[in-house]
């Protein structure tokens, strides 16, 4: 489990502490490891064999998330569980999901995610991460130079009936005012539109530079926002019959010039192309460091249920 350059999510397991398997080890070792240093030099860490249930999940999230954050304004469709506990994705299981670092294309992004495995996948279902350094190492020139002024998000948000995610769910509300508060903190273009709809844009950043080991990584979702990437046959059906920037979301340069298809796709090819699979056994729990690494989604077979956290 590594990539053409050595890397690979730091494992610990019970016999790596010399413990016996249970969130109580979990949580002892936690209190005592130092995450925050480990996190920064590996990258992403899987704790493996701890045969943490659901019941027992608080606990270790606590140590792992002190401060976890809301979902407002993600763009995935997500079902909320807990005390800002989400299902990872609720997108259809045949498909893969790109790589990509989440909510890169807010104005503020999660810093530190952590995966929970309540039900084991069949067959499939890892969830892929890539060395976001190595990523944007990984593009041609001309693709690099080309997003170095930044990307411009839109997005089409229903009022309750529609395409997509609506408005009140993006933002896990149901009143307009906070949004508008919301957006302008963001520094976000905005407008309401018939039927209660409303049209987001903003631009933002194509890399970033981790505050404490200074590497730059790619670190925006222009692929995934983008049409000629869309991996299901509604969505290709629906890009060939809208305008584009009717979509429920939608990607250009910073300027508002269009970004060429082949961009996008080698964004994507790339990312999956060096990504390092994490394969889940119920009770795991995986923790990323959401700068550093991009993650995805394998498709899979039976009942897979995969959990996500996340905070500042």
């Amino acid at each position: 489990m590594s990539d053409r350059n050595g890397w690979a999510p730091f494992e610990v397991t019970p016999g790596d502490i010399g413990a016996e398997a249970g969130p109580e080890a979990l949580v002892e070792y936690l209190d005592s490891a130092g995450l925050d240093a480990t996190l920064v030099r590996e990258k992403a860490v899987v704790f493996r064999g701890f045969k943490v249930p659901a019941d027992g999940l608080d606990p270790v999230l606590d140590r792992l998330l002190p401060r976890r954050l809301a979902y407002v304004h993600g763009n995935s469709p997500r079902t909320k569980v807990g005390s800002n506990v989400y299902t990872s994705t609720e997108y259809p299981q045949e498909y893969t999901i790109s790589m990509h670092n989440e909510m890169s294309y807010a104005h503020a992004w999660p810093t530190r995610l952590a995966f929970y495995c309540a039900v084991a996948p069949g067959t499939g279902g890892a969830t892929p991460l890539v060395d976001a350094a190595l990523w944007l190492e990984s593009l041609d020139d001309e693709v690099r130079e080309a997003f170095a002024g930044g990307v411009r998000y839109t997005q089409n948000l229903h009022g309750g009936r529609g395409l997509g995610k609506s408005w009140q769910d993006t933002f896990e509300t149901d009143d307009p005012g906070e949004v508008d508060a919301f957006l302008k903190g963001a520094q976000a273009e905005w407008s309401w539109g018939p039927g209660n709809s409303l049209k987001t844009s903003q631009v933002r950043h194509s890399t970033v530079r981790h505050p404490q080991t200074g590497a730059e990584v790619w670190f925006n979702q222009s692929d995934q926002w983008h049409p000629a990437s869309l991996g299901d046959e509604t969505a290709k059906a629906l890009a060939q019959i809208m305008p584009a920037d009717e979509l429920p979301q939608y990607v250009t340069f910073a300027d508002g010039s269009p970004i060429p298809d082949a961009y996008v796709l080698q964004v994507r090819d790339r990312g999956l192309e060096h990504a390092v699979d994490v394969d889940w056994h119920e009770g795991d729990l995986l923790v990323i460091d959401n700068l550093l690494v991009g993650h995805g989604r394998r498709p899979f077979t039976g009942p897979r249920r995969v959990l996500v956290a996340m905070s500042d």
